[in-house]
């Protein structure tokens, strides 16, 4: 279940590395139920906010279905998520890049885009989201600490508004790795297309980002984020959320 050294070193030198069919069809199914019945759930709630275990992230309506942004810690709502999210496929590689026996799981989150919703994503990087400052974060092993997976819950083509990475010489970045806005050479933009139950591996100083859904097929992923012991001081939402796994089993955080 680990990565070849090849991949490891892709990985390290670019931010990012995808592993094809890494999910059977039947598995990726079963993710798309859960997803579509988290989507089905976001059209009754009334705003933004905790739901179920899980935390909805809400948009205004457009073409009379409320759009999803994304639905935080899914996986306490929907806990064919959890299982998914702690299968070794996934896990051992993390704990490969870590470099550490175990790691704390920080996301579980089904991302949406949908025919035409408009939902995209400007050029950033994901330690923005680990790091709010005030100590909330440290680079326990100097190589980011982090290790985000998306798996490809449904195909993802040129024009359904795939993820795009900048290569690392094509932006400006300061001492400590952040991205300097307003420095991307959009041109160097390397979409990233694939099947349902393909994996991304990417980790936090990776630039990325998504234009809008533009065909009229959804495309939806679930977002999965390990972190390395001692890295993560933040609480995050949701039921069960910053849970501690090994390369095999979870096991409950230690209060």
């Amino acid at each position: 279940m680990k990565l070849s050294s090849e991949e490891t070193r892709t990985f390290h030198d670019s931010g990012v590395v995808v592993k094809r069919g890494l999910f059977r069809e039947d598995e990726v199914l079963a993710a798309r139920a859960a997803l579509e019945r988290l989507y089905a759930t976001a059209q009754t709630l009334p705003a933004t906010g905790d739901h179920d275990g899980a935390f909805f992230v809400l948009g205004k309506p457009s073409d009379g279905q409320v759009v999803v942004h994304r639905v935080v810690w899914a996986g306490g709502a929907e806990p064919v998520l959890l299982r998914l999210s702690e299968d070794p496929r996934l896990v051992a590689p993390a704990l490969d890049l870590l470099g550490t026996p175990f790691c704390e799981q920080l996301l579980c989150q089904a991302h949406y885009k949908m025919p035409n919703d408009g939902v995209a994503f400007d050029w950033h990087q994901d330690i923005q989201h680990r790091d709010k400052g005030g100590g909330t974060w440290r680079d326990v092993n100097g190589r980011g600490s982090f290790v985000q997976t998306i798996l490809l819950v449904d195909d993802m083509t040129e024009e359904n508004g795939p993820l795009e990475f900048i290569p690392m010489d094509a932006v400006t970045v300061d001492a400590s790795r952040r991205l300097v806005q307003g420095t991307v050479d959009r041109s160097r933009a390397v979409p990233v297309t694939g099947s349902a139950g393909d994996v991304l591996f990417f980790g936090p100083y990776a630039v990325h980002g998504s234009m809008p859904n533009l065909s009229n097929k959804p495309r939806r992923v679930l977002i999965n984020g390990y972190a390395a012991p001692g890295a993560n001081k933040r609480v995050y939402p949701g039921r069960g959320a910053c849970r501690v796994l090994h390369a095999t089993l979870p096991m409950r955080k230690a209060v």
